[in-house]
């Protein structure tokens, strides 16, 4: 069906209705010349701008549906005026109210019926007539809306079968280049380290020159491999994973280099089997609670606890109150860092509680299982 409507000519939608009409006014009013027929080929030829002018067309129409009798122009005209893209209700309910006037009407007024029963018959048929080119038209613009809705759909559909595509080929290209890293980046870092101790051990000089190469053409190596890793990862994953990832054992340094006042207390067992993923949260949760003391509460003591209680890992940042002396750095917070910490910590099972003290300060307290 679709490809009959689109192999057939743009004008025979346009044309078929008035050679319809035009064949309608010749068979109702005959062949000979009069206002009848001269009125019902005008309605007929109108049809022809029946899409641009509904409206117009229209009224165009009546004169000759109450005084040619024709029908078929009249009906087409209502029900283009019907379909039309978004037709104001009471200009169409107005459309319709005069298509049955007309119809009810005789030309002349002289043979209006007498009878009430003849006339109530009369004025049920013309309101039903008016209605069926209405409720047509008004069926086939739903059908063009609903139709135009369901493309607008099935696009959208495929935008997003392009874009999870896209993602998917965006993971696997981050998962690739991460392993990629891994794995040369610690072959390569090996035959550096193999050629740094042959170029110290050795006293040929045609030795030591040739492992000097070697490390020169390792570190040139690397250099090119984290540029190529870079590209790789340049559809939306996340570089900092190439970096080594934080654990507990780095919170002292992280502490050291926060230019805090702050009293680290580690009671929990560094031999002890957890989650990489746990320790980088729990590290995670300690640098952004900092930044937020810097941000928000300079000159404050901070306490910084680790410590597993029930054999799950307990991190605590608290602070006291700002130090008025101390002048705020005035750094910009997007607002989203205790969010986002949160959601780090449900999605491994643990729970993140924030909220200020009663001594004016600020407490961060999260939790998390030591497996998943």
């Amino acid at each position: 069906m679709n490809r009959r409507a689109r192999s057939r000519p743009a004008w025979v939608p346009v044309v078929a209705p008035a050679a319809l009409a035009v064949a309608d006014a010749f068979l109702v009013n005959g062949v000979e010349p009069g206002p009848a027929l001269g009125l019902s080929l005008v309605a007929a030829v109108a049809l022809l701008w029946r899409r641009r002018f509904p409206v117009t067309v229209f009224l165009v129409v009546l004169p000759g549906f109450y005084i040619g009798y024709i029908w078929f122009a009249p009906l087409i005209a209502l029900y283009t005026v019907a379909a039309a893209r978004r037709p104001d209700r009471r200009l169409l309910g107005l459309m319709g109210l005069l298509f049955a006037v007309v119809h009810f009407l005789p030309y002349p007024l002289s043979d209006l019926p007498h009878d009430a029963r003849e006339l109530a018959l009369d004025a049920i048929n013309a309101v039903v007539i008016a209605a069926a080119p209405i409720a047509v038209g008004l069926l086939s613009r739903t059908r063009h809306e609903l139709a135009g809705r369901l493309d607008e759909l099935t696009r959208s559909r495929a935008r997003e079968d392009r874009l999870l595509a896209d993602q998917v080929v965006a993971t696997e290209r981050a998962r690739l280049a991460r392993e990629m890293h891994d794995v040369v980046a610690h072959q390569v870092s090996l035959i550096s380290l193999q050629a740094g101790a042959v170029q110290v051990s050795t006293a040929d000089t045609q030795a030591r020159a040739g492992a000097n190469a070697i490390r020169e053409l390792s570190v040139r190596t690397l250099d090119e491999l984290r540029h190529m890793v870079g590209i790789l990862r340049a559809a939306g994953a996340d570089t900092e994973e190439l970096t080594p990832q934080p654990k507990l054992a780095d919170l002292p340094r992280l502490i050291e280099l926060s230019a805090l006042d702050v009293t680290y207390e580690d009671a929990y067992d560094p031999a002890a089997d957890r989650s990489e993923a746990a320790e980088r949260a729990a590290f995670r949760t300690v640098q952004e609670a900092l930044t937020n003391v810097r941000k928000h509460a300079p000159g404050s003591k901070v306490r910084v606890r680790v410590d597993e209680p029930g054999g799950g890992l307990r991190v605590e940042v608290r602070n006291g109150p700002a130090d008025s002396a101390v002048p705020a750095p005035g750094l910009p917070g997007g607002g989203h860092g205790l969010v986002g910490l949160r959601e780090r910590a449900q999605s491994l099972g643990g729970t993140l509680e924030a909220h200020a003290t009663e001594d004016g300060g600020f407490v961060v307290r999260a939790r998390f299982p030591r497996e998943r």
